[in-house]
């Protein structure tokens, strides 16, 4: 998309904005207690299970150490 006129910076601003590529999803957040929460996405670039009962564990079987494959229901 094309600014016709440089001195619009309303329109330039606007341009800016609708073509920035958006961003992937985080891979982690804090809890309410501060805690870094580790998300699905995270856990499938990971690449298996660490173990550690995550929250947000996409493996199955769950929580076991080295699991690789997804759940079913996460799959795309």
């Amino acid at each position: 998309m094309k600014v016709n006129s440089s001195n619009d910076w309303i329109q330039q601003l606007y341009v800016q904005e609708i073509t920035k590529k958006k961003s992937p999803e985080p891979d982690f957040y804090k809890d309410d207690n501060g805690r870094f929460v580790m998300t699905e996405s995270y856990h499938i670039k990971r690449g298996s299970c660490c173990g550690s009962k995550c929250k947000h564990c996409p493996y199955e079987p769950i929580y076991q150490k080295g699991s690789k494959n997804i759940q079913e229901s996460l799959r795309n």
